[in-house]
């Protein structure tokens, strides 16, 4: 297990998660997103079933800055409950989980 995550978070306008991109890789909470467009998320919300096409962000971060990823996230996005979760990197390319922990610092 490593001390690397990845972050997804769904938006539904490509001005915005460009926006959320930049800001996370500028803060340095982030070594890389990225952008994928024409998702189709089904879901319950206010207990209608919703049907949106979306884009999805993938992030690569480190567990200890997660907080303050999540804090900027909230503060960019316009849904009023956006998705923010993290799963472990359990494994992965020494380079690569190094580059990760050049790209953002504790």
């Amino acid at each position: 297990m490593t001390d690397k995550i990845i972050v997804y978070v769904t938006t539904g306008k490509i001005s915005e998660a460009k926006k959320i991109a930049r800001a996370v890789v500028e803060k340095r909470l982030a070594a890389c997103v990225n952008v994928i467009p024409k998702i189709t998320s089904v879901y319950r919300w206010k207990d209608e079933l919703e049907t949106s096409e979306e884009l999805l962000l993938v992030i690569k971060t480190r567990r200890a800055r997660f907080d303050d990823l999540r804090k900027c996230i909230e503060s960019l996005h316009s849904y009023e409950v956006p998705e923010v979760i993290a799963t472990p990197i359990v494994e992965g390319s020494a380079n690569y989980l190094n580059w990760i922990e050049q790209s953002v610092p504790e």
